[in-house]
């Protein structure tokens, strides 16, 4: 079976991600049920401490069409469920200066699991973000000349 992968393309372009992880998130039956129709949204999505735990805030999953009075609510704070060696690392890399975490994926792995990929970013400056639409084009010219 094909994993379904939901991309967050802003982030990359945002931010210089230097580490990554693959995170449990603790959902609704029918916000997975919404998750493989595909129906999430990145649009300003952000990680955040509380306490020892780690939570995503402002992840879009749409309402399961399907859905009765039990749906649940589009965007609310999911919590992250990662180990605690991998919780500590994290929180003593974000405490460094100008580093953030952003949802990078969210996909259903082999055994039918939501995980999420995070990634630990530093901010991209103006002229970051133009050397990577320069890179960007001439990768599209190199494979309109290979084809």
């Amino acid at each position: 079976m094909a994993t379904k992968e939901m991309n967050n393309r802003q982030a990359y372009f945002n931010y210089h991600i230097e580490d990554k992880y693959v995170a449990g998130i603790v959902l609704l039956g029918t916000e997975v049920k919404s998750i493989r129709e595909g129906k999430v949204s990145f649009n300003d999505s952000f990680c955040f401490f509380d306490g020892s735990e780690l939570w995503v805030r402002a992840l879009y999953i749409a309402e399961y069409d399907m859905g009765t009075a039990n749906n649940h609510i589009a965007v609310h704070d999911r919590k992250l469920l990662l180990t605690k060696k991998e919780l500590k690392r994290i929180q003593a890399k974000t405490k460094e200066r100008g580093f953030t975490i952003v949802p990078l994926k969210v996909f259903i792995n082999d055994k039918n699991l939501v995980k999420v990929e995070i990634g630990i970013g530093k901010g991209k400056k103006l002229h970051d973000k133009r050397e990577t639409i320069k890179k960007r084009d001439v990768e599209k010219e190199i494979k309109r000349y290979i084809k």
